[in-house]
């Protein structure tokens, strides 16, 4: 299985090179020569495995002959071992036709979890192979960061720098990220926005000399290990409600379109999706997309839904290469221009592909507290600010067929936002036992301007700390 990358200029790798690589030297993505699939009684024989299982069967597809069958699995085994549900990702229904989907079980209490766990795994063993130690560079709007210093906490072979946007997160947020105490762990607080922070490490990638120099990789859902292991969550609950008997439809709350477009690499891979419901907050760029066609980038508005607080969606770029059948060059002039000017008009036969799978809602601050409000007094359940973006949006919009049923992607437990989620609801949510420490333990972390060669220098100065220790 090779990879080639969305901007067509960089030559084709294997899928361990490139899950190192993270981005593209030609600052593309990612993605398969030819997408994998699974026929439909693939798919049916997924709702009696365990979770562990259909990951490793759908990362096995991805991975090719790369990685032997028994130590794909010994690594899915292991990822999913620290989750606190047996099922890892549950199913429960909200409302007759409304599914809720716990993506909160792992040990930071955010969908991130999923992916990162087995992410870590993979470098360790591509890593270990090779005699190398990366340095690995990671923005995040709140819970990437979290999920992958957990992740990588005391690693062999990886040292971490974390970028967040300073006051811009939850304290529950920051705290998974600056409480570890691990040696090969770095957390900075940058004093700008989430897409600051996401500009500047694409910056890092696309400067061959630094890039070399610390031997950089990257773990942001651009790195396409990322969104592989995201698409099997959606396989687990389609086969729970029936399919491939039953199409299924879902509601992703989003800002970096990450998550929605792994629900869109399960359906290339053969799963009856009927629908892929985009849920924004006030930072509604994808909305606006589907519905304008037109990608046009505004200011970062501060939400109580912080990690979707996002003008930048770095994964939009993955669709929008499959949309335009495929092709490098206009893919890398669209984002060129993207870069240069803040906007672009999505070509109208694009734009139709988009909407054959997408359609779009943004969802205000009201309507959020109103969502956490209703669900809880409706059905007991204690939502999260970014959940009740994509539960309101799920009643509001719905499946295309009235009798489909809608699973809404809950993305964190209420308990990471205890300040948004008391004020709506007049419930503080109970923080779980295995997170209680984070709030006990000093924190470390510095602060940094929004300055690329600024935040090259300390990424570099550590990088070299770690050479020589």
């Amino acid at each position: 299985m090779n990879y080639v990358s969305t901007r067509g200029a960089s030559p084709a790798i294997g899928f361990l090179d490139a899950v190192l690589a993270g981005l593209a030297p030609d600052g593309g993505l990612y993605v398969p020569e030819v997408w994998p699939s699974f026929a439909p009684d693939e798919i049916a024989g997924f709702a009696a495995m365990s979770y562990a299982e259909v990951a490793a069967k759908v990362l096995g597809r991805f991975a090719g002959d790369e990685i032997p069958s028994d130590v794909l699995s010994k690594m899915t085994a292991e990822a999913y071992a620290s989750f606190a549900h047996p099922a890892v990702t549950p199913l429960t229904q909200l409302y007759p036709t409304v599914w809720q989907m716990e993506l909160f079980h792992g040990p930071t209490l955010a969908f991130k979890d999923v992916a990162m766990q087995l992410l870590a795994r993979l470098y360790d063993y591509a890593l270990a192979a090779q005699g190398r130690t990366m340095t690995i560079i990671a923005a995040t709007s709140g819970d990437t960061g979290g999920a992958a210093v957990e992740a990588f906490r005391g690693a062999r072979h990886a040292r971490m720098v974390v970028l967040f946007p300073d006051g811009r997160i939850s304290e529950v947020q920051r705290r998974f990220m600056t409480t570890t105490g691990d040696a090969n762990v770095r957390a900075v607080a940058v004093q700008g926005t989430f897409d600051d922070c996401q500009t500047i490490v694409k910056a890092m990638f696309q400067d061959d000399d630094f890039r070399q120099e610390v031997d950089l990789s990257g773990v942001n859902s651009i790195n396409w290990a990322r969104i592989a292991a995201q698409s099997v969550y959606y396989f687990t609950a389609a086969a729970a409600l029936g399919a491939p008997a039953r199409a299924v439809s879902f509601a992703v709350p989003t800002g970096n379109f990450g998550d929605a477009f792994a629900g869109y690499v399960a359906k290339q891979m053969g799963l009856p999706i009927e629908r892929i419901i985009v849920a924004t907050n006030g930072n509604d760029i994808l909305a606006r997309m589907l519905q304008e066609g037109r990608y046009a980038k505004g200011s970062v508005l501060a939400t109580q839904s912080p990690a979707m607080d996002i003008q930048i969606a770095s994964n939009f770029e993955r669709l929008y290469f499959e949309c335009v059948r495929r092709d490098g060059a206009e893919t890398a002039r669209a984002f060129k221009a993207f870069n240069e000017t803040g906007g672009i008009t999505i070509p109208a036969e694009a734009l139709a592909t988009m909407r054959q799978t997408f359609i779009g809602m943004g969802v205000d601050e009201a309507q959020t507290t109103a969502t956490i409000i209703s669900t809880f007094t409706e059905t007991g359940q204690l939502i999260d600010p970014h959940t009740a973006v994509g539960v309101c949006a799920a009643q509001r919009i719905g499946a295309v067929q009235p009798t489909t049923p809608v699973v809404v992607l809950a993305t964190a437990h209420a308990a990471k936002f205890p300040e948004a989620v008391t004020e709506a609801a007049g419930v503080a949510p109970v923080l779980p036992l295995k997170a209680k420490g984070v709030a006990e333990r000093d924190e470390v972390y510095d602060r940094l301007p929004a300055d690329s060669d600024k935040i090259k220098a300390y990424v570099r100065a550590f990088a070299a700390q770690g050479m020589t220790s």
